[in-house]
C-alpha cells in the first residue's frame, strides 16, 4: 500500500466515526502536513498548540498564517505539559514544588473533555526514534489509532514530509538550527536565533525564565 494511501486510510477510518477532531499542532513540519491532510476531511478541527512562553511574536505570526490558510479551524493555546517539570524543578526560574506534574496524555484528555471530541491526531513518526517506533508498531493493525489517539504519519520519514510539503506548496516552518528538533527551547541555537531575529521574544522569555539569560551570556563571553 502506498504511503499516502495508508495515511488517508487512517484518517478516513476516524472520519467515518466523527466529523470533528483535535490536532496537536506544534507548527512544525509534521503537524502542518497533517493539518493539510485533515482539513478537507473534517467539519471541525481544533488545533492545540502547547507553549512554553505564551504570545511570542514569531509564533503568533505562524499561527496567523495557519488560520488564514485553513480558515475553518479553531486554534487554542495551552501550556506545554513539559512546563510543569520545568517550573517544579526550577530550570532557569525559581522552583515551585506545588506545581502538579503532567504528561501529554493529561493534556489530551483535558482537550477531549473540554471540546467533547474523542479523536486526537498527532504527527509522531516511527523515524523519530526507537521509542516512537516501538510504540507506533503496536498500533499498526488498528490503522495507527489507540484509544482515541491517531498517528497517520507513523510510516513517514523526514524525506517524505519534505516531499509532501513541496508537492502541496507548504512553506517550511521556523528553523532555529539545522538539528532535527525545531521547538522553542532553552538551547543555545534557539536563543541565538531569537537574539538575531526576534529580540523582543527573547526578552519575553527572559521575563519568565530569567536565569536562561546566562546561556547567551556565557556564549558571548567565550567569543570575546
Amino acid at each position: 500500500m502506498a504511503l499516502q494511501e495508508k495515511a488517508y486510510n487512517s484518517i478516513d477510518s476516524i472520519r467515518q466515526k466523527s466529523d470533528a477532531c483535535l490536532l496537536f499542532c506544534s507548527l512544525g513540519k509534521d503537524s502542518l502536513v497533517l493539518l493539510d491532510m485533515l482539513y478537507p476531511k473534517f467539519e471541525r478541527i481544533v488545533c492545540v498548540f502547547m507553549y512554553f512562553v505564551k504570545d511570542l511574536e514569531h509564533i503568533n505570526r505562524w499561527i496567523g498564517w495557519v488560520k488564514a490558510k485553513y480558515p475553518r479551524i479553531e486554534f487554542v493555546q495551552v501550556p506545554h505539559w513539559n512546563l510543569t517539570y520545568i517550573l517544579r524543578s526550577g530550570l532557569y526560574c525559581v522552583p515551585n514544588p506545588k506545581v502538579k506534574l503532567l504528561k501529554l496524555a493529561d493534556v489530551v484528555k483535558a482537550m477531549q473533555l473540554k471540546y467533547g471530541i474523542r479523536y486526537a491526531f498527532l504527527g509522531m513518526k516511527k523515524a523519530d526514534g526507537m521509542n516512537r517506533r516501538l510504540m507506533l508498531n503496536g498500533y499498526e493493525a488498528n490503522n495507527y489509532e489507540n484509544n482515541g489517539l491517531v498517528y497517520p504519519l507513523a510510516d513517514y520519514t523526514q524525506k517524505d514530509i519534505l516531499a509532501y510539503m513541496k508537492q502541496h506548496g507548504l512553506p517550511e516552518p521556523v528553523r532555529y538550527s539545522l538539528k532535527a528538533s525545531n521547538g522553542v527551547g532553552f538551547n543555545l541555537d534557539c536563543l541565538l536565533w531569537l537574539e538575531k531575529n526576534y529580540p523582543q521574544d527573547l526578552r519575553k522569555i527572559y521575563k519568565t525564565f530569567p536565569m536562561c539569560e546566562r546561556v547567551l551570556w556565557e556564549y558571548h563571553n567565550k567569543q570575546n
